[in-house]
């Protein structure tokens, strides 16, 4: 009996140590569901309070004062998602994230330093280690083209805001998306504009020298370039490419110059846009009308490096600071991004805010931070034209993921600031043409 009763204490014992252990364990593991749902550790639990995107640039390298800018605007965005700014009435940004109880938005960044396949490891990292949930950038269109790979291969969304080679909405991804026009319609505006020129000044402008640089966007501009000339009676008498971050101009412009083309049509970034206008003043080579693809001319430093040598250029973009008495909510959201960052909006850093607006509204839209629920709600986006920054009809993807609602102006450096000359029933001041000679300025 002895024997019974202290096998039976011992028994008890025993399951009191193992209801204290379970009990132990239940709490540790409470307790680190608790730091998940802070954000301190990774899982599904984080996801509901802390939304990870992951954005690459090119913070380094030749294009960094660019990244520099697209990263103050994608963080302007984030900002107003999250609500720590005041959001103005009106735009569309998924202010407060209120389908997910206020849950913030993070925004990771990844640096490509204009190389494809560090994108392409950078997006990848962002996945696998920082689990991001959608993913945005790269602007450059061939850095765009290899991020956006591993991404469709993960099942994440990748929103692209800025990069315009046309070929990225045609490789029939399914969770690519991209709100910005692409080269197509920009480049089919150029021809567009000169028929509209020649009508309003009675000159022609029928000779073409296509200086464009060699990476994915510069070719398949090239390539545009060439059909619609040859579709528009226009005559190429010149065509360069040349090697992107080029240390030097001088046999390329020689080649311009001596081709007396009407037009120069150039696609270049920004150190490649600054050199060429430094080679061109050099070699007293000044073309009627400088009609450039954007990117490297719309930089801010673009002007701060050239200063008057950067007048007269005239470009397609899809911002402008004088649009905003059309768009009183241009101007109110410039002011907040240079308050915050020193500089205005150009083009790229306006469409880098505009897709993490997007994205930001669409994630909240979902309710969910579940890639397959963010990929619906980006399907199902249509945002009006009053919610934009940008002079569109608003945002709507086809069933490529391309937005078909973007539209694209004409603007010329004029007195240091860029103003809209076209359509010319939305300009606000006239054309300066022919681009005045070097020494008549």
């Amino acid at each position: 009996m002895r024997f019974t009763v202290a096998k039976a204490k011992g028994q008890h014992a025993a399951t009191r140590r193992q209801t204290i252990t379970r009990l132990m364990a239940t709490a540790a593991l409470l307790a680190t569901t608790a730091l998940t749902g802070l954000g301190l550790g990774a899982g599904s639990a984080r996801a509901e309070d802390e939304i990870r995107i992951g954005v690459i640039y090119p913070l380094t390298g030749a294009a960094a004062s660019t990244g520099v800018e697209l990263k103050a605007a994608a963080e302007l965005a984030a900002a107003m998602a999250n609500k720590e700014i005041a959001t103005p009435d009106g735009l569309v940004v998924g202010a407060g994230m209120p389908r997910l109880k206020g849950a913030k938005i993070k925004l990771i960044f990844g640096d490509h330093q204009g190389n494809p396949q560090v994108g392409a490891t950078e997006a990848e990292r962002l996945i696998t280690t920082e689990k991001v949930v959608a993913l945005t950038g790269a602007y450059f269109s061939n850095v765009t083209a290899t991020a956006s790979q591993v991404a469709e291969r993960y099942g994440v969304p990748f929103l692209n805001g800025e990069s315009s080679s046309a070929s990225l909405t045609q490789r029939n991804f399914k969770w690519f998306f991209r709100t910005t026009p692409h080269d197509d319609l920009f480049v089919t505006n150029f021809f567009t504009f000169l028929s509209d020129m020649e009508k309003k000044t009675g000159k022609e402008l029928r000779t073409l020298g296509l200086f464009n640089e060699n990476t994915l966007w510069g070719n398949e501009t090239t390539k545009l370039q060439v059909k619609l000339s040859e579709e528009r009676k226009f005559k190429i008498a010149e065509k360069i490419i040349y090697p992107a971050k080029t240390t030097q101009m001088t046999s390329e412009v020689q080649r311009l110059k001596a081709a007396n083309p009407a037009v120069i049509m150039q696609s270049s970034y920004l150190g490649d846009a600054i050199l060429s206008m430094k080679t061109y003043k050099e070699l007293g080579f000044s073309p009627s009308m400088l009609l450039a693809n954007d990117a490297g001319f719309n930089d801010s430093e673009f002007l701060k490096t050239l200063g008057k040598d950067g007048e007269y250029i005239i470009s397609r973009e899809v911002w402008a600071l004088d649009q905003a008495e059309r768009n009183p909510l241009i101007k109110k959201v410039n002011d907040l991004m240079r308050e915050r960052s020193g500089v205005n909006f150009n083009g790229n850093s306006a469409r880098a805010f505009t897709g993490i607006a997007v994205l930001a509204d669409a994630i909240d839209r979902a309710g969910s931070t579940k890639p397959e629920d963010i990929r619906k709600a980006l399907q199902e986006t249509n945002i009006p034209a009053s919610g934009l920054i940008l002079p569109w009809k608003g945002v709507k993807f086809d069933a490529s993921g391309q937005n078909e609602l973007g539209q694209g102006i004409i603007v010329q450096v004029q007195d240091g600031k860029y103003m809209t000359v076209w359509p010319f029933d939305v300009a606000t001041k006239d054309i300066v043409f022919p681009m005045p000679a070097w020494d008549k300025r």
